[in-house]
């Protein structure tokens, strides 16, 4: 349980942090990196719930 904390939480840390320096910074530069930054920023949030849910029913039983 506490491996897909710590996955979870990277992920959407990573996320905050895509979207906050393609908005802050990034644009100032390119606003075509910035949007693709904001892309993969989008994509991350599906994988992160998959991950922090992966295998819940067989890890986190107690028979």
């Amino acid at each position: 349980m506490r491996g897909r904390k710590v996955a979870y939480g990277v992920m959407m840390g990573t996320c905050l942090t895509l979207f906050v320096l393609a908005w802050a910074v990034v644009r100032l530069y390119s606003h075509a990196a910035a949007v693709a930054m904001s892309v993969v920023a989008l994509v991350i949030p599906p994988f992160a719930a998959i991950v922090a849910n992966w295998n819940i029913d067989r890890t986190d039983r107690r028979d």
